[in-house]
């Protein structure tokens, strides 16, 4: 939520220069998008549907519609995600990264590399699935059947809270959550007394 933030451009910056700020952001998301297109989607080649029956589908005017039509899909997705995603602390960016990302880019570039030496080396398709794909889900089931069988340690009962003495320390001090604070013993209604005062004030006034 850094852009919800009051920065340094918000407060001395206005107009075009406000702007240029602003749109830096939106500058960036559309080069990542370029980039992530040419590494990952096949860049200004039509999709696979495509260009599989239709040989003219990467000649002529078309190899720009592709690559456009895929950045403004990533541009597209950038916005959605963003407007409808609920704000993440630091942290479970960083879990995320650190601990699922990762690991799973490490094995993802071992398994190409492997598809791509079993490939060079003449194997059909059968094999390199087999060579691969086998090892991964043994490793996906192992891991499934270790966790459904580790036995998680049981968890000691709390013990019972202390009773709350709010002059412990000499002076008066808030409950913590959790703590209640005890019975304040109640005076003696003085409703009564009133009444017979009054009611004592009324004979005085009728004699």
């Amino acid at each position: 939520a850094e852009g919800e933030l009051v920065g340094g451009f918000n407060t001395e910056y206005s107009s075009l220069k406000f702007a240029m700020f602003m749109l830096a952001e939106y500058v960036n998301m559309v080069t990542v998008s370029a980039v992530a297109s040419t590494l990952f989607l096949g860049g200004w080649r039509a999709p696979w549907p495509i260009s599989t029956f239709w040989e003219g589908a990467n000649h002529g005017w078309w190899p720009m519609l592709w690559i456009i039509v895929k950045i403004q899909l990533l541009l597209f997705f950038f916005i959605w995600l963003r407007g409808t995603l609920p704000r993440l602390r630091y942290d479970q960016f960083m879990k995320l990264g650190w601990k699922i990302l990762i690991p799973v880019s490490l094995v993802w570039l071992v398994m190409v590399a492997s598809v791509r030496a079993l490939r060079n080396e003449g194997y059909d398709f059968a094999k390199v699935v087999l060579y691969v794909g086998a090892p991964i889900a043994a490793l996906l089931l192992l891991a499934l059947v270790w966790d459904l069988l580790r036995k998680k340690p049981a968890e000691a009962e709390p013990a019972p809270p202390a009773a709350f003495d709010p002059m412990a320390g000499g002076y008066p001090v808030p409950p913590l959550p959790g703590q209640e604070l005890p019975p304040v013993p109640r005076r003696r209604s003085r409703a009564p007394q009133l009444q017979d005062a009054l009611n004592g004030a009324d004979h005085t006034e009728g004699s």
